[in-house]
Order: C-alpha cells, then structure tokens, then sequence
C-alpha cells in the first residue's frame, strides 16, 4: 500500500515501467479503486491515477458508508476496513429555528456482522480500499493531475497529465473524477444545467472525548449515531446532518448551489445556527474544532445523469451523479463502489473480447441496485427540494404536535383534525398540495 510517504516513490516507479495500460483509471475514490480492483484481479494492466498525495486526500465525508456491495469485492472486509463506529441509532428530526421532532430508531442487529452502514474519515477510507487495488496489482499514480483526454480518429486513447512525461495511453478510460467531472464534459457525455442539481456541503468535525460522545448520543463501545435534519437552513433548499466518529462529531449543511448564491448567508453561519438549535447544542457543546470542509454533491438522481458510456471511456460515482439523495435514504458511497465495481468488470469483459463495445457497463448497472434504485426514486430529489417539504412540512408538523401535547384546559382539547387543518392554514399549505405531494411521495418510494 502507498502509504503518505510514498506517492512520489510509485510515481516513479510508474513512469519507470511504462505509460501504455490497457485501462487508466482516474480518481482514486471509492468508485476508481473499485474498478481498478476488478481489472487488476482479472489481470489486466491498470494505472489508478489520484491528484492528491495520497487517496482520500481530496475527499470530504458527510454521511455513512453502507458496505453491502463491499461483501462482493472483499469478504468480511468489516474486519480491516477503517471504520470509525457502526451505527446503531438512526435518527430523522425535522427543525424549526425553535422547536424539533425527532424519529429515533435504534437496533442491536447493525452492530454485529454483517453490520448496516458506518461512519468512517474519507482520508482513511480511501486509501484502503485503493491499498487493495494496489495489492491485486494496479500501479497506484498519485500527485497526478489528468488535464485531459487523448484522442484519435475519434475514438479515447488516454488521457494527459500534468507529469513531465505526460501522457497514459490505454485502451478504455474510466472517469472517477468527481462531481462535475471534466473529463465527462469534455467527452461531451455532460447534459447542461448541472448547476442546478448540485448542493454543497459543509462539513465541521468537532473533537469531543470518548466517553463524552457516548454519554451524550446514549451510545458505547462502537455503536454509533446518524442524525439526518430536515429544515434549519433559512428557507434554503437542503438540510444538516451530525453524525459520530470514535473521537469526535461531524455536523454540517448540504444546501442547494443556486439557492445559497441567491441568499448571500455564507455556509458557516447556518453551521453557527445548527449549534445554537436547543435540540444539538447539547450534543456538540464544548467541542474543538479540527476541521473545516466543503464539498459539492451531485444530487440531482437519475434524471440528471451524463451519458455513461462513450467511445473508449465509462464514468461512475460522483461523476455519473450516482449520489441518492432521497431523504430517508442518504448513500452516496456505495453507489461509487457499485459503478466502479462494474465498471472494472465491463471494461475486463471488453478487453477480453478485444472489442470496443462497453455496453455491458450499462447493463450491468441497470441489472443491479446502482440504476434500479435511482430510476425507482428518480421523482425524489425535485420532491425533497421543495419549499413545503424543505419549509412548510417541518413546521406545519412541529406545531402540531406542540399543539396536541400542549394543556389548554379550561380551554377544551381541540381535535386533531382541527389542529391540523388550522396547521395547514397556518403555514399556507393546501390540503390539495399536501395530498399531491403525498402521491408523489407514495409513487417515488412505493
């Protein structure tokens, strides 16, 4: 494995060898060390070419990892992966800037293998999993930039990079490059109007002592906690999460690009807001803060997704817009390593075929969970990002249920039915919105 240390080492080493692969990967994330894993086993020679100085270095985390299609690439691979802690307890609360309602699920069967999801620092994450490219045999590129594509006759040959002998040539190039990827662009496999389909998120990890962490999320040992919040951005579109680590939290926003533009509130104020909220400040009090991050997130789904397929050239993960955003389910990382893993094996199957038909990249992914989830919840994200889901929904109900478990005696109680229509009356919904809102709901996650 390449550690820290060592990225100029094997970039030497590399350029030593040779610059002809039969696959060049570029971005040593989730999705490319997945592929490059594939091609290498099956023996194919695979340059995985990372900009930063090590995998991970370039990469921010604001979620969990869910591993199940990690059990396909490296069995009990929860016995060595980095993980921070397993989570156990679940938690969905809608916001107002004063009031809060929680969803709190919690299970002893996520903590015990095969596990469920798991919180995991990115820098460590990555470079294990690229550390089992390496060891199948892929030469690991790092402190690389790839500044374009080779071409000729039409056809993708390679890529260029920034390195004084430049070019990798290779007969497939497999795009991990990230969200708006511009290799994709360049390919012209990018559709318009992305801007409008990504969000960013801002990430602040706040050191806190073991025990404290435990004693204040009601957690021990290695469970953990995800909390996924619904409102608390100022009327932008969004949300927050706060999740644990061993030894300390991540709390942090996701807010759609255009809309924060339009605002004019930078990102660290809506942080500052999260951890002033009654319902978390409890949680992150006296934390020290030892990172600060962003990150752009492609969340627009399925019917935001560049082409995959080109002529010499796949694309996955964050590039391919594979990231699932659909409330209740937040993924992102194991969509990467799902397409990275079919990538590899579509572009072994080409090559072992000596064809220039990739098709079974498509195929695969639409035979799997990475296109058939996306396409079952591809009316989600225009859903979610909605005003009444993302403004009026949090409130309507956190009145509501303030109001029904408030005691207005000598007053008689009111029914829940008049609470509720007053409710909707209150905050401007109609009852004919909530109820086509409810069969979108029900039609995207039915």
């Amino acid at each position: 494995m390449s550690e820290h240390a060592g990225p100029a080492a094997t970039t030497a080493q590399a350029t030593e060898k040779a610059t002809t692969f039969d696959v060049v990967v570029v971005g040593a994330g989730p999705a490319g060390s997945a592929a490059a894993l594939e091609l290498a086993r099956r023996g194919h020679h695979v340059a995985l070419v990372e900009r930063g100085a090590f995998p991970g270095a370039k990469n921010v985390y604001g979620g969990v990892i869910y591993g199940r299609i990690l059990d396909e690439l490296i069995p009990n691979w929860w016995e060595e992966a980095p993980i921070e802690r397993w989570v156990t307890r679940r938690q969905t609360m809608l916001m107002t800037p004063t009031q809060s309602l929680t969803v709190d699920f919690r299970t002893e069967n996520w903590g015990k293998p095969p596990y469920n999801g798991a919180t995991a620092h990115r820098a460590k994450f990555d470079a294990w999993l690229a550390s089992k490219a390496e060891e199948a045999g892929a030469e690991l590129i790092t402190s690389t930039v790839v500044t374009g594509l080779l071409t000729e006759n039409g056809r993708i040959v390679g890529v260029r990079t920034d390195r004084p002998d430049g070019d990798l040539r290779a007969r497939i190039v497999i795009a991990c490059d990230g969200v708006n990827s511009f290799l994709a662009k360049q390919a012209g496999m990018y559709p318009d109007g992305q801007v409008h389909h990504t969000t960013l998120g801002v990430k602040e990890t706040l050191a806190l002592p073991r025990e404290t962490i435990e004693e204040r999320f009601g957690v021990s040992g290695t469970d953990g906690v995800d909390i996924e919040l619904v409102g608390g951005t100022r009327g932008i579109a969004g949300g927050g999460f706060l999740y644990t680590n061993l030894d300390s939290v991540s709390v942090g926003v996701v807010l759609s690009l255009t809309e924060l533009g339009k605002a004019k509130v930078r990102p660290e104020e809506l942080i500052a807001d999260l951890k002033r909220h009654p319902a978390i400040a409890p949680l992150v009090k006296g934390g020290e803060l030892i990172e600060y991050a962003a990150h752009l997130i492609p969340e627009g789904g399925y019917n935001t997704m560049p082409k995959l397929t080109g002529d010499g050239i796949l694309v996955t993960g964050d590039a391919a817009a594979m990231c699932l955003a659909a409330g209740i389910w937040l993924e992102g990382v194991n969509f990467a390593i799902g397409s990275g893993m079919y990538a590899g094996r579509a572009a072994a199957e080409a090559l072992s075929k000596n064809t220039t038909d990739l098709s079974g990249y498509e195929r695969m992914l639409h035979e799997s969970f990475v296109l058939a989830d996306h396409r079952k919840l591809k009316g989600a994200p225009e859903l979610l990002l909605g005003d009444r889901v993302q403004n009026k929904y949090p409130a309507m109900i956190c009145d509501l249920v303030e109001n029904l478990f408030q005691v207005t005696n000598p007053a008689p109680k009111p029914g829940l039915r008049k609470l509720f229509r007053r409710g909707a009356k209150q905050h401007g919904i109609r009852l004919r919105d909530l109820a086509k809102d409810a069969i979108t709901g029900f039609r995207a996650y039915g």
